[in-house]
């Protein structure tokens, strides 16, 4: 059964494509061998993921904007390597859904109500905090993609959609292996 939450976004992005048909401009509807429900249910995975990978890249710019203390210079440039990889995940993940016929969500908002990401406004921890909170994240979007892959590829049969959530669960476990790297060795 889908939550309330579900069916609105759902709703909205119905809404999106018969605005865009009322106004007169065409749409094409993709022919690639996965039936339009099957594509709406991938296209909905793919943007609750796109929320999570932004609030993940704004957690790792911030953290890049107010990291200090004595590893300041290596943690400025560690995590600006992450958001810029991150920003790149956000790009593959949007391009994906629109692939599929579907409409990214693309604003604050939207990100808000879909992320299973917490964030934390007005807190400004400590670099090792920092380490661990983005450490968390990335394994959070991990265990996600584990179970989306599946659901993708087995429930949906969108082979192309599985492929690229392995490459990003491989690219977020090799970002969670550099955060780890940094609290292994330290007093707990």
């Amino acid at each position: 059964m889908e939550s309330l939450r579900e069916v609105c976004l759902t709703i909205s992005c119905y809404r999106a494509y018969a605005q865009a048909k009322g106004k007169g401009l065409r749409a094409v509807k993709p022919n690639l061998g996965i039936e339009d429900e099957h594509r709406e249910g991938a296209a909905k995975i793919l943007n609750a993921l796109l929320a999570d990978e932004y609030v993940l890249y704004t957690k790792t710019r911030n953290y890049h904007w107010n990291v200090v203390g004595p590893q300041f210079n290596d943690l400025h440039k560690f995590f600006e390597a992450q958001y810029e990889a991150l920003n790149d995940i956000v790009d593959e993940v949007a391009e994906r859904v629109r692939s599929l016929g579907g409409w990214t969500h693309g604003t604050l908002s939207e990100f808000m109500k879909q992320t299973r990401l917490k964030e934390h406004p007005g807190e400004y921890p400590n670099a090792s905090s920092m380490i661990a909170a983005l450490l968390a994240d990335h394994e959070a979007i991990i265990r996600t993609l584990r179970i989306d892959q599946e659901t993708v590829a087995e429930k949906y049969g969108d082979i192309g959609t599985n492929d690229i959530l392995i490459g990003l669960m491989e690219r977020h476990e090799e970002m969670a292996w550099m955060l780890r790297a940094f609290l292994e060795g330290r007093p707990a």
